[in-house]
Order: structure tokens, then C-alpha cells, then sequence
């Protein structure tokens, strides 16, 4: 699969570690960066470009590390067609493809380790969105909000 992966420097650890990974695993990685350890660098960057990249169909998903994982998520939430979530238990890792079509795992590098952090992205890249007629009728609520209409 192809996997589009960012990080600003508090998540730049953890972001080489997932993307040595990944290719071991066989998977095509584009890394938008941050390329190097940048103290002063800002999630807000990594995180659109991920988004941008998963959002134009580089990739069908992404994953995006900062510090906690919420400066990312936050960030990343901000273009539209975007479901960036903040995860740290395999359950909403996998559950939040399968029922909302999450399309971007958010990690806090300063928040799990390697292991946790392996198996949170296993679940989330092995889990599809369930196309069954609740969680369908709800991704069409979010999707019409984020256009500017109504739940």
C-alpha cells in the first residue's frame, strides 16, 4: 500500500522508525517530512501536507506524528477531506476506518513507543471502511458539514 507519513521534530524519532518499517513491510512510503530533526520546526506543516497528499489521492492514507498527536490531528482536520484522529489503542486505530472512514493516523512520538506505535499503524492500515448503511448515513453527515451544511 502506498502510506504518506509526516512529522514535525517532536515525532521525528518515532516518524523514521514507522517509515523503516513500513518499507520492510513492503509498503511504498512518501515521506513529506520534516526530513531531519528542526527544533523549531511546526506540526502545522507535516500536517498539511499529509492531508493535502491523502486528500489528492497520493496515497489512500497517511499518518502524521507529533509531539501528543493532537497539534496534528487538529491541524490535519483543517482540509477539507481530511479524518485525521488521534489514536493510542489498537481499538480506535482499527475501529475508526471501519466505522468513519478515518483516512490519517495521528501518534504522540512523546506518547507511545515503537511497539504500541507499530501495531496501532497495522491495525490502522489493515482495517476498510465498512460500507454498511449506519456508518454510511453518518460519513454523509460529516462530509455535509464539512461543506457548510447541516448534520
Amino acid at each position: 500500500m502506498k502510506i504518506v507519513i509526516g512529522a514535525d521534530h517532536a515525532g521525528f524519532a518515532l516518524k523514521e522508525t514507522l517509515k523503516a518499517l513500513l518499507q520492510a513491510a513492503n509498503h511504498d512510503v512518501i515521506d513529506v517530512g520534516a526530513y531531519e530533526y528542526i527544533k523549531t520546526d511546526d506540526y502545522p506543516d507535516s500536517s498539511a501536507a499529509v492531508a493535502r497528499a491523502v486528500v489528492a489521492g497520493e496515497a489512500p492514507k497517511g499518518i502524521l506524528v507529533c509531539g501528543s498527536g493532537v497539534g496534528a490531528s487538529i491541524a490535519a482536520n483543517k482540509i477539507a477531506g481530511a479524518r485525521a484522529c488521534l489514536c493510542h489503542d489498537i481499538y480506535s486505530a482499527t475501529q475508526g476506518v471501519e466505522h468513519d472512514d478515518m483516512n490519517i493516523l495521528c501518534l504522540g512520538g512523546s506518547i507511545v513507543g515503537e511497539n504500541l506505535a507499530w501495531k496501532l499503524v497495522e491495525g490502522f492500515l489493515s482495517a476498510e471502511f465498512l460500507p454498511e448503511p449506519r456508518f454510511q448515513r453518518r460519513l454523509d453527515k460529516v462530509i455535509a458539514l464539512e461543506s457548510g451544511g447541516s448534520a
